[in-house]
């Protein structure tokens, strides 16, 4: 690929630049959450299910890497407070995702979150995904997170 045409792919957000800054104020969750259920949520743990909305696809028609990475922020941060931590959930430190197969529009996923360690300062939250027909893991991801400290 050509360096002009590398700049034009990744500028091509200005041609939609009215339309998505029109978009409300942390429109991010609703986009992401809007499909999730929660089946359970006991100490430590959290597990979600959705059926993957077409919104949340790639040009390959699975879900996308960078929703798939949002689940594992937003799902893995609920295993804090799940865990008995009070207070915020802190700020992320690193999020890594291990994609390990594709998961396709309108299929049924489940979202498990467990918390590794809850500390003073540091979470660490692992975060699995799997196909609800199958059990087939197709994506892992591990969450690390910066508590506030209480004053």
């Amino acid at each position: 690929m050509e360096l002009e045409s590398v700049k034009r792919y990744l500028e091509k957000g200005g041609e939609t630049a009215s339309t998505v800054n029109e978009f409300p104020l942390r429109f991010m969750e609703p986009l992401i959450m809007g499909s999730l259920q929660v089946d359970l949520i006991e100490p430590g743990r959290v597990i979600c299910s959705m059926k993957i909305p077409p919104r949340l696809l790639n040009s390959g028609n699975s879900l996308h890497g960078g929703a798939t990475a949002a689940l594992v922020d937003v799902v893995g941060s609920a295993a804090i407070p799940a865990s008995g931590h009070p207070g915020l959930t802190g700020v992320s430190v690193e999020i890594n995702v291990s994609y390990l197969d594709a998961a396709y529009a309108d299929e049924e996923i489940e979202i498990e979150a467990r918390a590794l360690r809850v500390g003073k300062v540091l979470a660490v939250i692992s975060v699995e995904f799997r196909k609800k027909k199958t059990g087939k893991v197709f994506a892992q991801g591990r969450h690390t997170k910066y508590l506030p400290v209480a004053s």
